[in-house]
């Protein structure tokens, strides 16, 4: 029964989060949660991922490519699936098909992408601490995984009922911009060093 009288009801949880997430953002306590942060930051850089980061630099140089790499891929899934909901490509593939494909892709990219950045975060915690761009990243990497989970997968992944085509192209149209989000604010971050 509830299912009836909230047929979206994780876009509905999303939405909350968003606005709970802004009300944060704006808010005092915002500045005490970053400060209660630092601890945590400098402990980041005396683990072993931090000593390992700082002190050879062609480990970090391969785990920054594998990063690299499972960004790409990463973007490689997200990008086919939208232009599949945006109609601009694969449109004699069925839309769960094409989902069900690339959210696989999508899953192994994300979990490598978010190892590898905890390593390299480690190596220059103090640095990114006090990047604001970094925070920036964090949030629409955040926002970029919840919308795939929360509203992304519940539509797509049903084979038997297909969205509506302007649903479709809202989905994808958000789901690029959040990405492309995440994309643009990680190279900010490597621009900021």
């Amino acid at each position: 029964m509830a299912n009836r009288s909230l047929p979206y009801w994780r876009s509905a949880l999303l939405l909350m989060l968003l606005a709970l997430g802004l009300w944060f953002a704006l808010s005092p306590a915002r500045l005490a949660v970053w400060d209660s942060l630092l601890p945590l930051f400098k402990w980041m850089e005396t683990t072993l991922f931090g000593q390992i980061g700082k002190t050879w630099g062609a480990v970090f140089a391969l785990v920054q490519a594998f990063h690299l790499l499972s960004m790409a891929l990463l973007g490689g899934a997200v990008l086919l699936c939208d232009a599949r909901l945006l109609g601009l490509a694969f449109t004699d593939v069925e839309i769960p098909d094409v989902w069900r494909q690339t959210h696989s892709l999508f899953v192994v990219a994300l979990s490598v992408v978010v190892v590898t950045g905890i390593f390299m975060a480690c190596g220059v915690a103090q640095k990114i601490y006090y990047l604001e761009v970094f925070w920036y990243k964090m949030l629409a990497l955040g926002l970029g995984v919840l919308f795939v989970f929360l509203v992304k997968k519940p539509l797509l992944q049903r084979a038997s009922k297909v969205p509506s085509r302007p649903l479709c192209v809202a989905l994808g149209s958000a789901s690029l911009m959040l990405w492309f989000t995440v994309a643009a604010t990680g190279r900010w971050i490597g621009f900021s060093g």
